[in-house]
């Protein structure tokens, strides 16, 4: 018993002397990454819903009457512009073509004869040898000769064009669609134009949206009621981004605004287009659309997006104040650049911000801040 005693009072003992320690190591702050505000010049901008559209989309439909002898493309194959995608029967147009020629050979000749006779009899009349009549007349046959001639060109090309028509080729770059017309059918006939396939221009792209009326106004008070020239207007960058992205990753500039409100709808059409190399937007998809309101702000505070939170109060940041004790700060929040977020109301440009470790910092704790890059 007297043992036991003994041990208790020394583990007892030992725990007194270790204790301070342990309270003064668990009283150290803990180190929390921080950063001061960023600043910056921003521009205001519009973000919206809108969709991608097609710059060109063509129906691509015979132009002469023929079987139709060979497809040339595979169902939604990438095209470039000038190939060839349908044949249709060529014979009769190169037999016509030829029959032209003809025409206009038999043509020259003639005024080759009627030259000569021209020459003939006038020589002759001078001579009393022939009559005036006779001269008009060869004169007469000239002219028409002449005038046959371009007649018979103009047949050729006629003939000429006809025959280029026997061979579809891609009006641009672009992607196919499905053939719609099989090989052996008759197409190009009276009535109704057959549609032989459609193709499609991916590169580049429309980005099509329409904003308010109120939004509208907005920009337009942003440019002191300015009205942008067309060259101005295509030097406004416009970006994009798919439902699933990040960011807006892709860029383009403003190429139209309609002239006037749609008053069914109360809303104006706006439409961008961009670069679309990879083909990663499609027509049809939706897309979030940011262009410029036509406001900059100068000194713009900007803060990790990461480095924001919410509660019932709102979005807030936690700050370091001057004793190293970490607070509370709701604030106003500006649009997204990169990972940065614009913040319209409530830090302090000197507001040292955690940037991590947020779940050692709560308001009211001391810490030992380290300052970071962001």
């Amino acid at each position: 018993m007297t043992m036991l005693f003994a041990r208790i009072l020394a583990v007892t003992a030992l725990c007194l002397l270790t204790a301070p320690e342990a309270y003064s190591q668990s009283q150290t702050p803990p180190t929390i990454p921080v950063a001061l505000p960023k600043r910056q010049s921003v521009s205001d901008t519009l973000t919206v819903t809108g969709n991608a559209a097609a710059v060109a989309q063509v129906k691509l439909i015979a132009r002469v009457n023929g079987w139709l002898e060979k497809i040339h493309f595979e169902d939604g194959a990438l095209v470039k512009k000038g190939d060839l995608l349908f044949t249709i029967q060529q014979d009769l147009y190169k037999a016509q073509l030829q029959q032209a020629q003809a025409q206009l050979q038999l043509q020259q000749a003639s005024l080759f004869h009627a030259k000569t006779e021209v020459k003939r009899y006038t020589a002759l009349l001078k001579k009393d040898a022939a009559t005036q009549v006779d001269v008009d007349h060869w004169n007469f046959q000239q002219a028409a000769a002449e005038a046959n001639i371009i007649a018979a060109q103009a047949q050729i090309a006629i003939a000429q064009l006809n025959l280029s028509y026997t061979e579809v080729r891609a009006p641009f770059e672009g992607q196919m669609g499905r053939h719609l017309v099989d090989v052996g059918n008759v197409v190009g006939g009276e009535g109704q134009p057959i549609t032989l396939a459609e193709i499609t221009q991916l590169d580049p792209i429309y980005v099509v949206a329409n904003i308010s009326s109120q939004q509208a106004l907005q920009i337009r008070d942003n440019l002191n009621q300015r009205q942008l020239t067309l060259e101005e207007l295509h030097r406004v960058p416009i970006e994009a981004a798919l439902q699933n992205e990040t960011g807006f990753p892709h860029k383009g500039t403003l190429q139209y605004v309609a002239p006037q409100i749609d008053a069914q709808t109360g809303t104006l059409l706006v439409r961008g287009i961009m670069r679309n190399p990879n083909r990663a937007l499609l027509p049809g998809m939706f897309v979030n659309i940011r262009m410029p309101m036509g406001k900059t702000i100068s000194s713009a505070l900007l803060v990790p997006d990461r480095a924001l939170q919410e509660d019932q109060g709102g979005r807030f940041l936690l700050v370091v104040d001057q004793n190293n004790v970490v607070q509370q700060r709701y604030v106003q929040l500006g649009e997204l650049i990169g990972a940065e977020r614009v913040i319209t109301s409530g830090p302090n440009p000197n507001y040292r911000v955690v940037t991590g470790e947020l779940w050692r910092a709560s308001p009211g704790t001391k810490v030992n801040p380290q300052m970071s890059g962001g």
